[in-house]
């Protein structure tokens, strides 16, 4: 191979192996230098590995002793490895038990500086003496509670509280869905209601329907009732009849339910009161409102139209949920 006479110095992979190699020897020598240094210091030791003298007169003294008499040169060699390797271990040992011996002092000093930062905590002498081991699983056991270290006697209530706030979250949605069931209820159950069915003159009928009906489908029933005995009724449409109660045209889409649960005023009385009564008090009193409630009249919508400027129907007006009647009235406005 060319180069071979020169000698061969391997490849760039091999030199910087031997580079890595010579820096952690060095890195091992500094420091056995300087645990040699600090045994000296505090007065040595006695036996063979002594660190007031360097390697090399130890291995000098322990190789003399040992070495008696003449010795084959694979013998000198051997000896000689045992002893650098006994050597070797000695230093290796005495490195490990200072360094474990740092690493003890180490943790002491950050278990007190941990003790004075958080003088609050009851299990200070615990951790004082307490293991690694021990540590963690205290630990562990304070961030599943999350709640050592609390005074109950403060108050809190007014701090966000996650789990306070969901079970509140599921108290408000059981109460609601509550009101809606009780509510359904409501609107299911039965309601009789007396009209009059107003083309000039009255002809009052009873009709039962739902709390939960709207006009129009009140109406709808009105017509199925009425059309037996008027012509007009049964070819006129839903559309064309009108509920007057109170004076006041209530819309379509309105249902007895919102006139009940908001107990709406009319111009001449309650519009939540569907039957018929008459105030019956023997004493007349001022500042107590009367208490009737007069029958709701159906009339066609063309009727109304080209009677609406004589009275009663010079009097309705729409229904409308924002005006508020204060009292009720019977003649005039």
């Amino acid at each position: 191979m060319a180069g071979m006479g020169d000698g061969y110095v391997g490849t760039a992979q091999d030199a910087v192996r031997i580079r890595r190699l010579e820096k952690q020897r060095e890195a091992e020598r500094r420091k056995i230098q300087e645990l040699k240094n600090k045994s000296a210091s505090s007065g040595g030791q006695t036996g063979l590995l002594q660190f007031g003298s360097g390697t090399s007169e130890i291995l000098e003294t322990a190789f003399k002793k040992e070495t008696v008499g003449l010795v084959t040169r694979e013998q000198y060699v051997e000896k000689r490895v045992n002893i650098r390797n006994k050597i070797e271990e000695e230093e290796k040992e005495k490195l490990q038990k200072l360094q474990q011996e740092e690493e003890e002092l180490q943790m002491q000093k950050r278990k007190k500086r941990r003790v004075k930062g958080n003088p609050r905590l009851s299990f200070t002498d615990d951790i004082d003496n307490g293991s690694e081991d021990e540590e963690e699983a205290e630990g562990k056991e304070y961030k599943r509670h999350g709640k050592l270290g609390k005074d109950p006697t403060v108050e809190t209530s007014f701090l966000p509280d996650s789990e306070r706030e969901a079970e509140e979250q599921a108290e408000r949605e059981r109460l609601r869905k509550q009101w809606l069931r009780e509510q359904e209820q409501i609107r299911n159950e039965p309601l009789e209601i007396t009209y009059s069915y107003w083309d000039g003159a009255g002809h009052r009928r009873v009709i039962q329907v739902r709390k939960g009906d709207s006009i129009g489908e009140f109406l709808r029933a009105v017509q199925q009732q009425l059309a037996p005995e008027f012509r007009e009724i049964r070819t006129t449409s839903v559309e064309n009849l009108l509920y007057v109660k109170e004076d006041l045209i209530i819309p379509h889409q309105h249902s007895f339910y919102e006139l009940i649960i908001n107990k709406a005023r009319g111009k001449s009385g309650p519009l939540f009161h569907f039957d018929v009564h008459e105030d019956v008090r023997t004493i007349a009193d001022a500042t107590i409102e009367k208490d009737e409630s007069h029958a709701g009249k159906v009339v066609e919508r063309h009727w109304y139209e080209k009677n609406k400027h004589i009275f009663p129907a010079s009097r309705w007006e729409i229904y409308d949920p924002t005006k508020k009647w204060v009292r009720y009235t019977i003649h005039g406005d």
